[in-house]
Order: structure tokens, then sequence, then C-alpha cells
């Protein structure tokens, strides 16, 4: 089920494409506080430890991993598994950066006891895998916007869960089409600083918030992560002002994780893509 290694391209005829070189974001201290990485999915490998070495090949510094699918029982839950993807970041010398649990879209949190003990366990996974947040995913089925039962029954699972994540350090990131404001409503609800908004700049772009308002509004405090999106394009050239979102990330003084993804047009090589992508973010990211 799970592959060792990843036959990758040329890494010289990759970098070749590149019209920028790689930049250090951690050449100060003042800059060694954001993280690049990438979501599992997003370059193609789902659930697949894989994932690790393609980051590797990006220059990403981790991956946001998956819990994992129906199929495979959400794998990332079996210690053996675990062991493997320690083994393997340490290997590739890339973090495992985050936690996702994509597969509550299909099987809502707020309707499915499934879920809901999916959400128990990631805590002790992502506190094993040595990572500090778990997305957690409220789109398709289990979209919360204008659903008044489903985010009150939301509210009280995440009241349950949160002592957990406080006792293990994690922190539960929603992720939703919710505007800040709506988010807020939800964390004010639960009262738990171990649940805060996994803050997608493209979900926003799509509802119309003002990304950047938002994010200064939100602040450090009720944002753990960002997602860096872009909905069939390549970072910097879609619809989201990067420039101004590291400006808005400085204004809150952001420390953590920025996962990428998405950003590969249709029919582009999504390796080539993601060179391209990180060394963009790097390059706005820089001190």
């Amino acid at each position: 089920m799970i592959s060792r290694r990843y036959a990758l391209k040329s890494s010289i005829a990759l970098l070749s494409l590149c019209y920028m070189p790689t930049m250090d974001i951690f050449a100060h201290d003042k800059s060694k506080r954001i993280k690049i990485g990438a979501c599992d999915w997003s370059i193609g490998q789902h659930s697949n430890i894989e994932a690790l070495y393609i980051a590797k090949e990006i220059g990403l510094d981790g991956v946001q991993l998956s819990l994992g699918n129906l199929k495979n029982n959400m794998h990332l839950r079996q210690p053996s598994v675990q062991k493997l993807y320690r083994e393997a970041a340490q290997e590739s010398n890339v973090s495992v950066g985050g936690i996702a649990i994509g597969a509550l879209n299909g099987i809502p949190y707020k309707s499915d006891p499934r879920g809901e003990q999916w959400v128990s366990d990631s805590i002790d996974v992502a506190k094993s895998m040595g990572c500090k947040v778990v997305l957690l995913a409220f789109f398709g089925k289990g979209d919360l916007k204008g659903d008044a039962a489903g985010t009150k029954a939301v509210i009280e699972k995440l009241r349950k869960v949160a002592p957990k994540a406080a006792k293990n350090d994690i922190v539960l990131g929603i992720e939703s089409w919710l505007s800040a404001a709506e988010h807020m409503e939800i964390i004010d609800a639960v009262g738990s600083p171990n649940v805060k908004v996994y803050y997608d700049v493209a979900n926003s772009q799509k509802m119309g918030y003002d990304i950047y308002d938002e994010i200064r509004w939100l602040g450090k405090k009720n944002i753990c992560e960002f997602h860096a999106k872009e909905n069939g394009y390549l970072l910097g050239q879609g619809k989201i002002d990067f420039v101004e979102f590291r400006k808005s990330l400085d204004d809150i003084d952001y420390e953590g994780w920025i996962m990428i993804e998405s950003a590969v047009p249709k029919n582009a090589d999504m390796l080539e893509s993601y060179i391209h992508n990180n060394n963009y973010l790097r390059s706005i990211l820089k001190a």
C-alpha cells in the first residue's frame, strides 16, 4: 500500500525551467517564523508516504498529511504506519507539518459518529507525528454555511473534544466557506484556545470576503495556519494578491506553516508547478 521510493524526473532539467532561484526565508531570525509546505493531495500523493520524497524534490519544508481515507480506514491512526512516516520524514529531511481530515467533506463531523471518532483520534496522531495542527474540513456534505443545526452540533462536539486537544497541545483548525465573523461565532461558543480558523485565501476570495482585512481582524490569536491556494493558476498568476497577503501576515506577526494547495494550471505538470509555487512564495516572504 505504501511504496518507499518515487521515480522522479531529473532535478536539473526541472529546475532549469524555473525563472527564479529558491529564496531562503530562514536567512534571518525575523524570517524563521514561517515554514512552507504542501498538502499531500495537492502533490498527487493523498495518503501516500511518497509525498515526503516529492516534497524534498520540490524544496518544501514539510507536508500536510491526510489522516487517510475510507479505503485504508484512516491509516495514519495505526502506530505502524506512523512509524513508516516518521522514518521517511527523517530520511527525506522533510517535516510532517500537520494533519488534515478531508474525508469530513463526505462524512460530516456535524452528523456522522465516524467523523467524531476521527477527530478525536487525530489528536493522538498529531502528537505522535510531532505536529501541532489538525485541519477539519467543512465542505460538501459537511458544509456549515447557512446550517444553524449543523453548526450547533459542531459546536457541541468541539466543546467535547477541545479538552483533549488542550491536554495534548494540539489545535483543531476549522476550514470552511464561513466568513471570519461566522468562524468567530463558533470559536467563541466553543470557548477553547485550541480551536481556531484554518484560513484558506482562495476559499475566502471565492466567497467575496476581504482576505487581508479578515486576516488582520482574526489575528494570530485565532488563525492556526494558512493555505496559499489558487484554483487553476500558479501562485502569483491568479486572483490572490500575495504581496498584500504577506503584509497582512506581518501585521499580525504570524508564525507557523503556510501550506500550498492546488495552484496547478490545467494540463500543467504538477512537479514543475510546485517548484514554481515554492520559489514564488519564498520570494514574497523573504525578509
